[in-house]
């Protein structure tokens, strides 16, 4: 059975839950689903009005929940011909009746068309949270430029992939292996490592008490509602 401490992923997400676990491999943290760690259905209505709030509103949930290091993200598409949405509500883009990625991405293609490449710019921006028991956060951000493609392109991926398009022409849907090197989301983790490793020793062992954490005096740590890019 593994010593590492255990990191729980706050999130239902299969594909989100994937990628972030790849891009933890190295983090000296067992990383764990829900489901792997026994914690229960976690409701989460997000309500807020940025990345920072809805990333820290579940990263906290379910630390709460399982008592353990929780991490959640949020992120979003932001299209600079569109002022920056759908943004914030990227995953709820054209209202309850859009359900599917799909049918996401070709709303927005139709709200571009026509649009030339020079006006179709746009970026993924990502907010990774962890919530620690004691109250504690600490976030991490990171983005991607880009621009929407005039079609969807690539079989890989989730979300806007495929119609994300990237400086060398190519979608994030047919990028590959790339895209664990240059998303938002292996951007705002990898600067989240510094703090995953600077924990880990104080948490080794530890993972059946979690809630004996001790103030390891973290770099760049802050309360619930701290930030750091």
């Amino acid at each position: 059975m593994s010593t590492l401490p255990r990191l729980l992923l706050a999130s239902s997400n299969a594909g989100k839950a994937r990628e972030i676990g790849l891009l933890l491999g190295n983090s000296g943290w067992r990383v764990v689903t829900p489901a792997e760690a026994g914690v229960g259905p976690v409701e989460v209505i997000e309500l807020g009005r940025s990345y920072l709030e809805n990333a820290t509103q579940k990263a906290v949930a379910y630390c709460e929940a399982s008592g353990m290091p929780a991490l959640a993200d949020d992120s979003g598409l932001e299209v600079d011909a569109l002022d920056g949405a759908p943004g914030v509500l990227s995953a709820r883009y054209g209202g309850p009746s859009v359900r599917t990625d799909a049918e996401r991405t070709a709303l927005l293609l139709r709200a571009l068309e026509g649009l030339p490449a020079a006006r179709r710019t746009a970026r993924f921006r990502a907010v990774v949270a962890l919530a620690l028991p004691g109250d504690r956060v600490i976030t991490r951000e990171g983005t991607l430029e880009g621009r929407i493609a005039l079609a969807p392109r690539g079989d890989s991926g989730f979300g806007y992939d495929p119609v994300f398009e990237l400086a060398d022409g190519r979608t994030v849907a047919e990028s590959g292996e790339l895209k664990q090197l240059v998303s938002h989301r292996a951007v705002a983790i990898r600067a989240m490592m510094d703090v995953l490793r600077s924990l880990r020793e104080e948490w080794h062992d530890r993972s059946a008490a979690p809630h004996d954490l001790t103030d390891p005096g973290l770099p760049g740590a802050g309360g619930r509602t701290g930030h750091a890019g």
